[in-house]
């Protein structure tokens, strides 16, 4: 038993390893596959075959599962810890489709995808992206709130340079919102744009303010992580 828990919850042996390796091979293929399934033009033997693919990754999670609740201190706790849940959640459209005609149930199946959050298991680098977010988890806070009120003032600002030239396009703050997340965030599909000369000079200023939107998080992430990093190293 104790060997058997070492093998499932750490990777400091070589079976361990292979453990950990061979699942995330799993979850990699079902991923690949999914996406593949969602061609329009395959036939009906490279649907059969990914049918069988499914079918094995589903084993190989379901295996993993009743083996980390066998192994586990308390099988009620991890049962109900974020990746008990992902891992249950992953296998149970499989099964709630197999062998019945469950067609309303079909949208479940796309929850297959929730697999992939399996991979932070394996990957330190998460445990050090989610210190470094606490650290500047106030600042971020405070970033996300001038930024709402910037989207929103630019909102209002667009709209009345606008409304009497672009009546339908800016027909009001709410219908300018979408005008002002797209410039703010420089994504500017240039589906809406301002035609008016206020207009323009005041795109201007908010395309600025758009840039200091994507390089703050950015730099405070950046920041952060590499503090991170470095108490790691000193350790």
């Amino acid at each position: 038993m104790r060997d058997l828990k070492r093998v499932v919850e750490r990777s400091d042996t070589p079976a361990g390893v292979w453990f950990d390796r061979t699942s995330l091979a799993a979850i990699l293929v079902s991923v690949i596959a999914f996406s593949v399934e969602t061609l329009p033009t395959l036939s009906p033997d490279v649907r059969q075959m990914l049918w069988w693919v499914e079918v094995a990754t589903m084993a190989i999670f379901t295996i993993e599962y009743v083996l980390r609740l066998f192994v586990a201190d308390s099988p009620r706790r991890f049962a109900l810890s974020f990746f008990g849940i992902i891992d249950l959640i992953a296998i149970l459209p499989f099964y709630l489709s197999l062998g019945v005609d469950l067609r309303s149930v079909r949208v479940l199946r796309v929850l297959r995808l929730l697999r992939i959050f399996q991979v932070g298991r394996y990957m330190e680098a998460l445990e050090r992206l989610q210190r470094a977010g606490r650290m500047v988890r106030e600042e971020l806070v405070l970033f996300i709130v001038v930024s709402l009120a910037l989207i929103y003032l630019s909102a209002v600002g667009v709209y009345y340079f606008e409304h009497n030239t672009q009546p339908e396009q800016f027909a009001s703050v709410f219908h300018s919102l979408w005008w002002a997340v797209v410039t703010l965030t420089t994504v500017g599909y240039g589906d809406v744009y301002p035609v008016t000369l206020g207009g323009r000079l005041f795109t201007f200023v908010v395309l600025f303010l758009g840039l200091g939107i994507v390089a703050i998080p950015t730099g405070l992430i950046a920041s952060s992580l590499s503090k991170v990093r470095e108490g790691k190293t000193e350790e």
